[in-house]
Parts: structure tokens; C-alpha cells; sequence
């Protein structure tokens, strides 16, 4: 495969070539005369996936040209990406998904926040400057490298990295009593999960904002929130993808007096 990231931001791209097997002859030739073709590229980096599975990326990679990342500005903050770290595909909509998801938390500046799969830190990172104490958890470790060097790129200091399960993180915190005002949540597309959604209803957060890519599952996922002491107070909607049946939801979730 070829894999292909464009930071709108910056102009920077980076191309991953995935091979099957480590061997790549006369790679350095290649890699001169796709430049010389495609001087905007500015990183390529082979991937190794030598596993018959649908996952595009292996676990191996070798840079071939550059930093083998690239950054991109987003709302005003620096963001790196490498080749596996998840980072939306829509510059443009992100922006307005992002700012609406910012909107409906309503964040004060004495309130802690969890950012919940928090990849490489977007949303904890732009949610740092409304609030007092972000804590941002996710279990790929290679998206909480790239999220903490984000942080240090933008001097975010009231945001700490976890690399943990989200759902074991925050029955801890409920166990130890930490008081966590607002949860942010962007599952994948298969939705949350039942035991990820108890811990958030026993952490007992006051608002819980959920941006979902998959309506089917959202739908599933708002119905238990709203049988557990949860009601959905507003939902926009941001078209992602257009000209698909695809689309991204914003919903705030507030507790039920």
C-alpha cells in the first residue's frame, strides 16, 4: 500500500510506503526520484506489514527521507503526526468540530477535564487553554508519544498523558475520589463500550461531550447514557465527508437533576 498524510496547516506531506517484507533494493534511488517528481513531499517512511489482516500499518517502520513525521497547525496549536497516529482527515470540518465540541463543554477555568482516546492530544491540548487540569488517556503508545511532544511544541503545562485502558483509568479515578467536571469523548467507529460508559456514570462527571463518527452506534451508546442518569441536552451534526452516508455528531450530555 501507500499511505498518504497531508498537514493543510503547514504544506507538509508524508508518504509510507508498506511493504511486505523489510527488503527495499536500491530504496534510496527511489526515494531521489520521487522527490525530484514530488518535491512537496517532505518525509517517507517504510511501513512493514507482513500480516494477512485488514490493519493497513505494521509495527516496523524505517524512515527513508526526513523527520519521518509531520506537523500541522490546527485551531492555533502545533500537532505532529507519525505515520500510525490517528488525526482526522478533514482539516477544515476538524476546525468546526473541534470549536463546536469546545462550545457544548463549556469548560471554567477552575474545572478538570479527561479527554478520553485522546490520540496525539488534539482535543485535550485545545481544551487545556479554557481549563485548569486536563487528563488525557489512551492506550496506543505511540499516539501518547506523539501527544506529549505536542504538548511540550505548544508549552501546554496543565495537561498529563496516561498510556492506560480509558476504562480502567477512570474507575480508578472514581475509586480515589478525583473530582472530574468534564468528560470529552471520541470513540472509534464501533462506538463505546458498556463498561467504558459505566465507569464514566460512576466517575459522575457533570457534562460529558461525544463525538462520534458512526450515528448507528452513538444512537446505541446516548440511549444508555440517558438510562443512567444522563440527558442529552444538544447535538450538531458536521459533515465530514461529504457526498457519503458518513458523518461526525457533537453531543453534550449533562446529568439529570
Amino acid at each position: 500500500h501507500v499511505l498518504v498524510k497531508r498537514a493543510f496547516g503547514t504544506g507538509e506531506i508524508m508518504v509510507v510506503l508498506v511493504t511486505g517484507t523489510p527488503v527495499f533494493k536500491s530504496k534510496n534511488d527511489f526515494c531521489r526520484v520521487l522527490r525530484q517528481k514530488h518535491p512537496e513531499i517532505t518525509t517517507i517512511v517504510q511501513n512493514v506489514n507482513n500480516g494477512f489482516t485488514s490493519l493497513v500499518l505494521g509495527e516496523k517502520e524505517t524512515v527513508l527521507y526526513g523527520d519521518g513525521y509531520i506537523t500541522d497547525i490546527l485551531l492555533g496549536y502545533k500537532f505532529r503526526i507519525s505515520p500510525k497516529s490517528f488525526y482526522q482527515i478533514n482539516y477544515y470540518g476538524t476546525q468546526i468540530l473541534y470549536s463546536k465540541a469546545m462550545e457544548f463543554a463549556d469548560i471554567k477555568k477552575n474545572e478538570t477535564v479527561i479527554d478520553a482516546y485522546c490520540g496525539v492530544g488534539t482535543i485535550g491540548i485545545i481544551a487545556s487553554q479554557y481549563s485548569q487540569n486536563v487528563i488525557s488517556v489512551e492506550l496506543n503508545r505511540d499516539a501518547v508519544k506523539d501527544a506529549k511532544i505536542n504538548a511540550a511544541i505548544n508549552n501546554v503545562k496543565n495537561i498529563r498523558f496516561f498510556c492506560d485502558d480509558a476504562t480502567d483509568f477512570l474507575l480508578g479515578a472514581a475509586k480515589d475520589n478525583i473530582k472530574v467536571d468534564v468528560v470529552l469523548m471520541d470513540p472509534p467507529r464501533a462506538g463505546s463500550t458498556v463498561s467504558f460508559m459505566k465507569s464514566v456514570c460512576v466517575l459522575a462527571p457533570e457534562r460529558v461531550v461525544y463525538i462520534s463518527c458512526n450515528p448507528e452506534t452513538l444512537s446505541r451508546d446516548l440511549t444508555f447514557f440517558t438510562k443512567n442518569g444522563y440527558a442529552v441536552r444538544k447535538i450538531q451534526p458536521v459533515d465530514m465527508f461529504p457526498h457519503t452516508s458518513h458523518i461526525e455528531t457533537v453531543v453534550l450530555l449533562s446529568q439529570r437533576r
